[in-house]
């Protein structure tokens, strides 16, 4: 890839910088979304936050919306400017979480990036390709409603690496942390889902 097409295709980037990376299909993205999102910034001490919006989910039988139409909504929503709205992984043709964390360690060497995802995530992680690779590379922050830390008791990638689990005022250094290492954080939720909005005919 040329330096001018990587620059098209990923925001800035700067040794140091602590990164989060949150990664779905955003179909449609909402407000719950952008809440969790700003919260992140703040609970990891991120100087910066990407949305990594997904071609397709492979744990998902149905293809999402067009991937133009949702990255358009989303940067029409993003209205913060340490949020960065990407569709990376469709120019970097990589199709799971492992093989998108390895291009961006190539591509952005010195930078920490930090994984973030919902506790409905982390209780089917163990069936995401490489999943052990991912725990084993990059610190993880896991982001759920009050009353789901049983999701952080139960779910088998949880159990296994029950040891490297942080405290949650561990949060603003987890980017510094030696893998593995994870962190669950109780967050007040925005209630909407995807789910529901498409459901009611609404994108």
């Amino acid at each position: 890839m040329g330096q001018a097409m990587q620059r098209h295709v990923m925001p800035y980037t700067a040794p140091g910088q602590v990164i989060g990376l949150f990664g779905g299909s955003f179909d449609p993205p909402h407000a719950g979304h952008l809440h969790v999102s700003r919260e992140a910034l703040k609970r990891f001490d991120l100087d910066r936050l990407w949305w990594l919006v997904s071609p397709g989910n492979p744990l998902k039988e149905n293809g999402p919306a067009p991937l133009d139409r949702r990255m358009q909504a989303a940067r029409a929503l993003v209205d913060h400017p340490r949020i960065d709205v990407t569709d990376i992984e469709a120019h970097l043709r990589t199709r799971y979480t492992a093989e998108t964390l390895a291009a961006l360690f190539a591509r952005a060497p010195g930078v920490r990036f930090v994984w973030l995802m919902g506790a409905d995530n982390l209780a089917q992680f163990h069936r995401w390709q490489h999943w052990r690779w991912i725990m084993e590379n990059v610190p993880i922050g896991v982001l759920a409603r009050p009353g789901q830390r049983i999701s952080a008791r139960t779910a088998k990638a949880a159990q296994i690496y029950r040891a490297a689990k942080r405290p949650a005022s561990a949060a603003p250094v987890l980017a510094y942390a030696r893998t593995p290492a994870w962190c669950f954080l109780n967050l007040p939720m925005v209630d909407l889902s995807s789910t529901e909005i498409r459901e009611r005919g609404e994108w």
